[in-house]
This record gives C-alpha cells, structure tokens and sequence, in this order.
C-alpha cells in the first residue's frame, strides 16, 4: 500500500527477485552449510545463496542446492547500529512456527540459530514457498471476478488471523495485555526520535496529538496482530485465488485487531501516484470492494464491531509507517540499509507523517478536540 517502501521493502518482495549477496551482508558459507547440515533435516549440499532484493529491516537470503530452496531471515550484518527491540527475528520464526496448523497460512520454519557466533547474527531458516506476489493493488490484467476473489481471500486470511486462539496455539505471552496503544504510540515515537535526520513538524504534532485521542477505552480483543498485513506481503498460489503463506511477521504481536486491520484499510485511503493503494480508482469496474463492503465481510468473519473514530485508527498506522520510513532514512545516513532503493524509502517519511496529520485533524473536527 505505499510506494517502493512504506515499511520495509523495496519495489521487490523480500521472498522474489534476487541478486548477488551484498558485501555488508557476507558471512561465512562453509559455517552455515555446517550448520544446516547439523540442524536442517535432509539438508544437503554444496550451498549457494543468494540475496532477495527487498527485505529493508532484516536481510533476506535464498539459499539453493541441488535438491531444495530455502529462505533465511537474518539480522543486518555486524556495522548496522540496531534500534532498541527491532530486529527480533527470533519472534519472527516463533509466530509462525505456532500458526502452523491454523487457518493462517505460514511458511514451514525449519530451524532457528540464535548462537551469533555461528556467521555473526542470528537467523532463522524456513521453507522457500513459490508463488505469486501481488504488488500493484489494483491488480492489473485481472479480471473483475480474479480482482474480487483476491480482495476476499487477504479479508479470509486477516480474518482468521484475529480469530486465532492466542492461548491455545502457545502465544498467551507473545505480547504484553492491556494499553496497546498507549504502548504502541510510545514505541514508535522513541524509534522516530532515535532516528531523526531532519526534522518532520508532523510527527512531532502527531506525538503530542495521538496519545491524547486514544478511543475511550473498551474490552478490546487481544489477537495476534501481523503488524504489517497487506497485498504484497502474502504468496497467492501460482493460479488460484489462495494464500499461501503470510510474510514479514517482524512487527507482530499481540494487541488490537482493529488496529491491525485499519492499518491494512490504509489501501482505501493514500494515492497510487504517491505510495501503494488504490483510493481514486473506480473499485466497482475493477471488481475491488469499497472500504466499507471490505469492513463489513471482515466483521461478518470475526464477530467484531468497529468503535472509536475510525479516522484515529488512520492517523496511527500512518504515523507508525512514517516513523519506520524514518528508520530507514537513518539507516541510509548511516550507511547501513539493506536494500538500493532504501533512500527513496526514506524520503516517503515526510509526506506519510503529513497525511497522517490530515486524518487527525479530521479526528479534531469530529471531537472538536485541539
């Protein structure tokens, strides 16, 4: 939903189109393929890998023999200066090691290295899933049906996402309970100020503003939430108008599903010249539901009502994808950024920050809140 980057990919799925292992990312091939052979079972080699070309937060890899592919998800290399609680890759394998027989279609984690000493990070290796990655959401030359079945297939999935037994697939402490978003507003902006290389007035407004419109507080339903669920991060089968696996569960957690879905409707509302989304297309002639038909088959599927201004829940994501933009800029300045189109990325902070400004003061004029 957001042009070349608005989280932490490229113009590429961190699973399609790869390239040569950049320097900064190397590490030693013949303590891996020890490794594997060690702890994957029916690994064989000889290994060669091979670098995704997305994948802006934790570098991802392809790694071929001549039976199999894998996908490795790994740490940044040793020189990146690593954010306080980013990175997690280890919460990463664990998610979707416990979704794995749910109705939420994950890749098959294989095996999970937190010994850094190993190539000098830790990783996680898990099944390569071959598919199609969706990256235009006005999915052109589709038909309208082809369109209207891939729109209802992402709402089946995020729906049985949020309906998942936390407790019963062992994620009862995936995530701390109760004030999500008091917490989540203070997480992202710590990471926005830690970041900072230049000033953006929206975000500064929009930390003093959020915390202070939070909805009135209610029994909000704790589920585990991707943090990051859109068209581009799911592998659709190869023909068929099903999921195959959800990707990039680097932002997971537990928290508030409304929030989590809001952050997935942000599709509805932000430009396809600008960032990834579809707002001002002619959604009946393309077989794409509206937002409110979309809502609607996503409440129907979970029992869930929405509350709260709906236009707070925009101002949010929005504000949390600026702050990660930035992090990617500071990545950038740092020269540790793992992906070439990185620095564009990180220019889109500002005008994400600023749109998400526009949807708090619609907050304000609704409130009639300063």
């Amino acid at each position: 939903m957001q042009d070349n980057e608005t989280h932490k990919q490229s113009d590429f799925s961190a699973f399609e189109g790869t390239r040569p292992v950049q320097d900064k990312q190397r590490f030693d091939t013949g303590a891996l393929t020890s490794w594997l052979a060690a702890h994957v079972d029916g690994f064989d080699g000889p290994l060669s890998i091979e670098q995704f070309a997305g994948g802006q937060s934790n570098p991802t890899f392809k790694l071929v023999t001549p039976g199999r592919s894998y996908v490795m998800r790994a740490k940044p290399g040793p020189a990146a200066k690593l954010l306080p609680s980013a990175h997690a890759i280890e919460r990463e394998f664990r998610v979707m090691d416990a979704l794995a027989g749910t109705d939420v279609p994950v890749a098959r984690m294989l095996a999970l290295c937190e010994d850094e000493s190993v190539i000098g990070r830790a990783f996680y290796v898990m099944e390569f899933v071959q598919g199609r990655v969706l990256w235009d959401p006005s999915l052109p030359g589709m038909t309208p049906d082809e369109r209207a079945a891939i729109y209802d297939e992402t709402n089946r999935v995020i729906a049985a996402l949020h309906t998942v037994d936390v407790e019963a697939v062992g994620l009862s402490t995936y995530g701390k309970p109760g004030n999500y978003f008091e917490r989540q507003i203070g997480r992202w902006s710590k990471q926005y100020v830690a970041s900072e290389t230049e000033r953006i007035d929206a975000m500064h407004r929009l930390i003093e503003w959020l915390p202070r419109h939070i909805p009135a507080s209610r029994d909000a339903k704790v589920s585990i939430v991707h943090g990051d669920y859109r068209l581009d991060n799911l592998i659709f089968h190869p023909s068929e108008p099903r999921v195959l696996a959800v990707l990039d569960w680097e932002l997971s957690t537990l928290g508030d599903p409304l929030a989590d879905f809001a952050y997935h409707c942000m599709a509805w509302h932000v430009d396809p010249s600008q960032f990834r989304g579809i707002a001002g297309l002619d959604w009946a002639a393309l077989g794409i539901p509206d937002e409110d038909e979309y809502v609607r088959r996503y409440c129907a599927r979970t029992g869930f009502t929405i509350e709260g201004d709906w236009n707070f829940y925009l101002a949010y994501n929005m504000f949390r994808i600026a702050a990660i933009l930035q992090g990617i800029m500071k990545r950038v300045v740092d020269g540790t950024a793992a992906s070439a189109q990185a620095i564009d990325a990180g220019r889109r902070a500002r005008p994400m920050a600023e749109l998400a400004w526009q949807y708090a003061q619609k907050v304000q004029k609704v409130k009639g809140k300063a």
